[in-house]
């Protein structure tokens, strides 16, 4: 799939993909002859999980790790100095999703009391 394919996937705009592709989270699979992105269906889901650690706070860094100890636990589950990182990071997502879920139960109460006026 060319970027468009991806953009039209993930909602993400073509700058946001080619900035993914630029720090090396996310880069095309290959090149067409014109010098186009040409992305994979792995590639997609990769872009997915790049969307999804965006909201949760991961910085860039973070994001390439997470995605390494992915490749690296897909590679072999039973690693166990990777399942340790893999759990630390697994944690560290749900600590995350935590504040975010108490942040939004405040702006609920917020337009509750808003609206109620």
């Amino acid at each position: 799939m060319l970027i468009g394919d991806l953009v039209e996937a993930t909602g993400l705009s073509h700058r946001t993909i080619r900035h993914y592709d630029e720090v090396g989270l996310l880069p095309a699979s290959t090149r067409s002859e014109g010098g186009y992105r040409v992305y994979s269906e792995s590639d997609l889901r990769r872009m997915l999980r790049i969307r999804s650690m965006k909201p949760l706070g991961f910085t860039l860094d973070e994001m390439r790790e997470l995605l390494d100890t992915i490749d690296a636990l897909d590679a072999d589950p039973t690693d166990p100095a990777v399942r340790e990182k893999f759990a630390a990071y697994v944690a560290s997502a749900q600590a995350k999703r935590d504040k975010l879920a108490l942040n939004l139960e405040r702006a609920d109460a917020l337009l509750d009391e808003l609206t109620g006026r």
